[in-house]
C-alpha cells in the first residue's frame, strides 16, 4: 500500500485524504495547529465543487449547514442605509442559484469527519524533505523521521512544503494590493441572515450573522502595497487593522474592541500564487499552496476540493505520471478562477465569468 503525507488539515487536505483512502492509499495528515481552527469566513461551493461534495456523500450535510443569507445592505459612516438588495450578497454572489455558502469551520468539520481513519498529527510540521527515486524522507519539527511514497502540500498561501520543495515564497506570490481580516464578535446589531457593508477610501468592513445569530463575522480590510510582517504574530496584525481602520465611522469603535477580544482572528494579504509547475519529483501542491486565487475570486474552497478530487483520481489510476496529468486537468480551471479576482479590479466578477470558471474542469477521466 502506497503512503501519502498531506501537510494541512483545512479543507483540501481532508478531502484529498478521503479520496486517496478510497483508492487504497495509506494517508497521514500533519497540521501545525494544535486543533481545527475555529471561526473563518463564509465560503462557497460552486459548480464542480458541489459535484465533489455530492460524490463524497456529504452534500446533504453541507446543505443543512448553509448560511441561508437573505440579502445585504450598505451604509455610510453614520449608519444610514444607502443600498439594499435581496438578490445577492458580497460573500456569496447571487442568492437564487445552485451555489452553496457555508461557514468555513462547518465545512472543515464535515470533510474532516468524512476523512475517517486517516492518521492526523496536530501540533507538528515538516522540517525537512529529502527524496529519491523510491520515496520521500520527512523529518518533523518535533523530531520524528518517517518515509512516505508521496508528499502533498495543502498548507495554504504561506506553504511550508512549497518553501522546502520549490524555494522562497516571494518567487511565487503576487500581491493584489489589499489586506483582509476575519474575526467573530457578539451580534450587537441583531443581524438575522443579513450582511452590512461599509467602506471609505481604501478601508472598510462587512459584518454578517453566523449560524444561530449569536455572533457576527467581521471582514475588515484595507488597501496597501506589500507590507513586511510576521504572518504568525496576531497582535501585530491586529495593530495593523486598527491603524488602518480606526478612523472609520459607523460601528468601528465597538468592532475594534471586539477584534482585540477575539480568539479566532485571522489576517492575510489578498494574493495569488502562480507557478510553472506544482510538482517536484514525489512532492506536489494542492489548493492555495500551489494556485491560490485569493478570497477576491470566491473560489478558493472550490479549487481545493476539485484539486483534491482530481489529484486522488490520477494517483489512483496510475502513480506514474499522475502529477503531470493532475496539472493538465487543472490548469485551465485554475487560470479562469484566478482571473475572477482580477478581471474587473474593485468590482465583483460577472455572473457569467463565475459560472464558466466554476465548471471549467472535468471530474471524469
Amino acid at each position: 500500500m502506497s503512503s501519502v503525507l498531506v501537510s494541512g488539515a483545512g479543507i483540501g487536505g481532508p478531502v484529498l485524504a478521503y479520496w486517496l483512502a478510497r483508492h487504497g492509499f495509506d494517508v497521514t495528515i500533519v497540521e501545525r495547529a494544535t486543533a481545527p481552527r475555529r471561526g473563518g469566513q463564509a465560503v462557497d461551493l460552486r459548480g464542480a465543487a458541489v459535484t465533489v461534495a455530492e460524490r463524497m456523500g456529504v452534500l446533504e450535510q453541507v446543505l443543512a449547514r448553509r448560511t441561508h443569507m437573505l440579502g445585504m445592505s450598505m451604509v455610510d459612516r453614520d449608519g444610514n442605509e444607502i443600498m439594499r438588495t435581496t438578490e445577492r450578497t458580497v460573500s456569496a454572489g447571487r442568492l437564487d442559484g445552485d451555489d452553496v455558502e457555508i461557514m468555513r469551520e462547518d465545512l472543515v468539520a464535515i470533510v474532516t469527519a468524512a476523512a475517517g481513519d486517516a492518521e492526523t498529527i496536530h501540533g507538528d510540521s515538516i522540517a525537512t524533505l529529502e527524496q529519491d527515486a523510491g520515496g520521500v524522507d520527512v523529518t518533523f519539527e518535533r523530531g520524528d523521521r518517517r518515509r512516505f511514497d508521496y508528499v502533498v502540500g495543502a498548507d495554504g498561501l504561506h506553504s511550508n512544503v512549497r518553501a522546502l520543495a520549490f524555494g522562497e515564497e516571494s518567487r511565487f506570490v503576487r500581491h493584489l494590493g489589499m489586506y483582509v481580516s476575519i474575526f467573530s464578535a457578539p451580534n450587537f446589531l441583531d443581524l438575522d441572515r443579513w450582511q452590512i457593508w461599509y467602506r471609505e477610501g481604501d478601508a472598510g468592513y462587512g459584518v454578517y450573522s453566523a449560524p444561530g445569530n449569536a455572533t457576527i463575522r467581521v471582514n475588515a480590510g484595507f488597501g496597501a502595497g506589500p507590507l513586511a510582517y510576521d504572518h504568525r504574530d496576531v497582535e501585530a496584525q491586529k495593530r495593523m487593522i486598527e491603524e488602518h481602520c480606526s478612523a472609520l465611522g459607523w460601528e468601528t469603535p465597538r468592532l475594534m474592541k471586539a477584534m482585540w477580544e477575539a480568539e479566532d482572528f485571522y489576517f492575510d494579504a489578498m494574493a495569488q500564487v502562480h507557478m510553472d509547475r506544482w510538482s517536484a519529483g514525489r512532492v506536489t501542491l494542492l489548493g492555495d499552496a500551489g494556485y491560490c486565487a485569493s478570497p477576491l475570486s470566491g473560489q478558493g474552497t472550490s479549487l481545493a476540493m476539485v484539486g483534491a478530487y482530481v489529484l486522488a483520481d490520477e494517483l489512483g489510476a496510475d502513480p506514474r505520471g499522475a502529477f503531470d496529468r493532475y496539472e493538465e486537468r487543472m490548469r485551465e480551471f485554475v487560470r479562469l478562477n484566478q482571473e475572477l479576482a482580477t478581471e474587473n479590479p474593485g468590482e465583483a466578477a460577472s455572473d457569467e465569468s463565475v459560472r464558466r470558471a466554476a465548471t471549467a474542469v472535468s471530474l471524469d477521466r
